[in-house]
This record gives C-alpha cells, structure tokens and sequence, in this order.
C-alpha cells in the first residue's frame, strides 16, 4: 500500500508532536509514524506525570547546561525559547504555573494536557497519525528522501524527521530505532548509555537504608578531572542511591562504568556543610550534650537507621566522642564515598546519552549534511542535558526548527 504526502514524522513524543505542529503550520501534509499504538507515552510518564515542560533560563544559559552540546542546541533554544514555548501552550488552553520560581509545569499538573495541546492543534492543521507503524526502512534516491517503508507500506514523501528518540524507558517507546534508520543515511552514531537513572553500589548498607532520603546532598565522581557536582533530593533504594543528587551525574558513570569495573562516589549528605561545619557541631555538643550518645543527636539531622550506620556504635557517648572519630565521622558526612558498580539500566533511565553524531547535522536547521530532506529532532541526538525541564525543552524546541525548515524547504 502507498501513500503520499509532503512530511513524515517518525515518533510521537515531544520533538515528533512539536515537528509536526511546525510542519503542518507551514503547509505540510504530514503524516506521524508511531509504533506504539498510541501517541507521547513517555511524555506522558514525564515529571511522575506532570511534565516539567521547560524553566526560567535564558537560552544561552539553558544552552550552556548542554556541555559539549552547548554551540548545537543554541540555534534551537533561541528559535524556541521557553517564553514562546509557554505562550504556544497557554495560546491552547493549557495555563501553565511556575512552581517554585525555577521550573515550569502545566497548573493541572497532567502531562497529558501537553499532549493533547500539541497534537489537537497538529491534527486540527491536517497532520495524521499512524499508530502502529513502525518505519523500518529510509526510501533515498540521488541523495534526497523520496519516502519510508513501514511493514508492507511505502510512504512517499519529499522530507523525513527522525525524531523517535533513544534507548530510555524501552517499554515506552524507546527502542533505538532512529539510530537504525540514520546508519542507513551514513550517519554515525556515538555509543548509547543510560542517563538519569539510578545507580547501584557495593557497599551493602546503603541497601539496608532503602525509602531514606535526604532533602539537599551534593555529589561528585571521585576520579581526577571529574569537576561535575549534582546537588538536590539523595534516596537511598534497595541497589543504591538515586534522586536529583544522582540524576544529573548517572550519564557520566554510565560511561565510565563501559571502562571501569567499579565508580567511586562522594557524597556531601548536607550540601551547604562542610568539614569545618561538623567539626563545630560536635564541639558544641561536647560542650552541651556530653551524656547522649551520638547516634541520638546525630538523628536530629537524620532518620535514626542512617545514622546508625554512620556512626558505627550505637552506645557511643559524646562524652567520648574522640577527635579520631569526629573527624571520620565529618569526613562521612561530607565525603560518604561509595562504589557504583552498574546503573538501574534502560529500563528505568529516563534519558539517552549519546546517539546520532551532530557533526553531520546543520544546527541552524537540523537537516541532515548528509542526506537532502532528512531532518533530526530531540533525544535521537547525541544530546542529554540535566534534569529540570531541559531535555524537554530541547525535544521541543528542535522539534519545533527541524518542523519549520521541513516546510520552509518545500
């Protein structure tokens, strides 16, 4: 069976939706493959279901969380800032709230309506949706898109935008199945990791202490040249630690783990406290508190469990609370050191690292160098900012561009 039309869009996540949108503004007849039988299932899983859909930032700032990919995603974020993206969205019927002065979430709080904004107004322009179709196959001749095999269907189009996304959370989409279709197109692919996810360690009570967390840690590779530090929520789980002091780091150790049997940890349990910090804290107590133990004034600051494990003796008085181990418990405090021997994989990693090579990408217009017609948006990229509605953001944004010079070069 054959069909025609201007655009194919292959995914249905944020940057797919987003591409389509700009695709069917410009006059496209669009058409979206998505394998899953419905559309946006991992944007509908975004922020526990509520989408933390972008934030405050500048786009040279947000651009500059990106690190190496800084220069690429600058275009984008600039052509789609987060005021734009918001305005499109409240243009829909969509109120959106910032909750805590940083990041942007819909006011109901449902993932679902950014959904539904973006693909009402795409199918209200003419774009349609194909679910459950998988594209297995780039149509090019004379080095241009002439359309997409999918099963026993051939869609004959002039333009294609690979915007299906990574290997994250497979059971929602993420198969890797762009990066097939783009080796087809000559393109490289960068080695693929699991990114905010989290990571399990040696040491086996941390196990023990799973359900605890701690408000505001800070964490940081312990390798030379490793400067990178993550701060925010630490939860210790049933293999390890995860949270926002983790998420922002796990890509990294996902790489480094390909290299190295284990990865050393440090965790500072307070962000804001350092050595010298604890080191009066328990000076005061010896001067206050000399008959409780430490484990009882220590689990003012903590729940007991941890504390304990910390401490080491349940028994022991401040009163006998020696430098040697004021030190060594500061020094836990501030540099919990852990050994990180594998992540909760790609099924429960919430971002792709790595993925298509963006040498041969035209930033300005996310077409392919390589191939006339093909376009790239999203985490099919060899793109993966940190958590706080950047990676949204970016899908979004270089969906929007790579929608818009679909249309623009027809």
């Amino acid at each position: 069976m054959k069909f025609n039309c201007d655009t194919i869009v292959i995914g249905s996540g944020p940057a797919g939706l987003a591409a389509a949108v700009a695709a069917a503004e410009a006059g496209e007849r669009v058409i979206v493959l998505e394998q899953l039988s419905s559309p946006g299932r991992k944007l509908l899983a975004s922020g526990g279901g509520r989408c933390n859909v972008t934030n405050i930032l500048s786009p040279r700032d947000m651009a500059n969380s990106f690190g190496n990919a800084c220069r690429f995603v600058r275009h984008a974020l600039y052509f789609y800032p987060n005021e734009k993206l918001c305005r499109f969205l409240e243009s829909r019927g969509v109120e959106m709230e910032l909750t805590d002065g940083f990041h942007w979430f819909p006011r109901s709080g449902k993932a679902k309506d950014i959904l539904d904004a973006l693909w009402e107004y795409a199918g209200s322009m003419g774009a349609e949706m194909a679910p459950g179709c998988r594209a297995g196959e780039l149509v090019i001749s004379d080095g241009r898109i002439s359309g997409v095999r999918a099963g026993d269907s051939i869609f004959q189009c002039r333009r294609v935008i690979i915007a299906c996304g990574g290997r994250s959370y497979p059971v929602l989409g993420g198969t890797g199945g762009g990066y097939c279709l783009a080796r087809q197109a000559g393109h490289k692919i960068t080695e693929t990791f699991p990114a905010m996810v989290g990571l399990q360690c040696a040491e086996a009570w941390v196990h023990e202490c799973s359900g605890i967390a701690l408000p505001d840690a800070e964490s940081r590779i312990a390798l030379p040249g490793e400067k990178f530090r993550c701060r925010g929520e630490l939860l210790f789980t049933h293999t390890g630690v995860s949270a926002f002091a983790i998420l922002d780091i796990s890509g990294r150790v996902s790489e480094l783990l390909a290299q190295m049997p284990a990865v050393p940890l440090e965790i500072n349990l307070f962000a804001g406290r350092n050595f010298e910090d604890w080191m009066a804290v328990f000076a005061r107590w010896q001067k206050d508190s000399a008959a409780k133990t430490v484990v009882k004034l220590l689990s003012q600051e903590m729940p007991k469990k941890l504390a304990a494990f910390l401490v080491g003796d349940p028994e022991l008085k401040v009163a006998g609370f020696s430098t040697v181990a004021r030190r060594k418990l500061a020094e836990k405090l501030t540099a919990l050191k852990l050994n990180i021997t594998s992540t909760d994989g790609w099924q429960k990693a919430m971002v792709t690292r790595g993925g298509v090579a963006l040498d041969d990408i035209d930033s300005r217009t996310m077409e392919s160098r390589i191939v006339k017609g093909l376009f790239f948006a999203g985490e099919v990229l060899d793109v993966d900012g940190p958590c706080g509605g950047y990676n949204i953001s970016w899908a979004l944004a270089s969906g929007f561009l790579a929608g818009k010079m679909a249309g623009k070069n027809a």
